[in-house]
């Protein structure tokens, strides 16, 4: 797997948004809002935390494709292409993680 399955899943999501709500689980979410987006991802993240700290590493493989999913999700209920979260990924490729946080401002 690559960051290519990200792009077309965050393309899948996209094209979502213009199904019937009663035969896509994501245009439910997306007819949410971006505060239902948020809290579903918010809940995610509390598994990934909770299966990162315990022994299955299946589990944790498991929830945390399901935090990239919601995610994806929510970026789409706000309209951010997923290309603009990786293209601010890429500038800070290279540069140390304290200099780019210290440089945020």
């Amino acid at each position: 797997m690559n960051d290519d399955v990200l792009s077309r899943l965050a393309e899948t999501i996209a094209q979502r948004r213009h199904q019937a709500a009663d035969k896509s689980y994501t245009k439910t979410l997306l007819d949410s809002g971006p505060e239902g987006c948020a809290k579903k991802l918010g809940e995610e993240a509390a598994e990934v935390i909770i299966a990162g700290v315990g022994q299955d590493q299946a589990a944790l493989k498991s929830e945390a494709a399901d935090l990239l999913y919601h995610l994806l999700v929510l970026l789409e209920s706000r309209d951010v292409a997923f290309a603009e979260v990786t293209a601010v990924l890429e500038k800070r490729m290279g540069v140390s993680g304290l200099d780019e946080k210290a440089g945020r401002g």
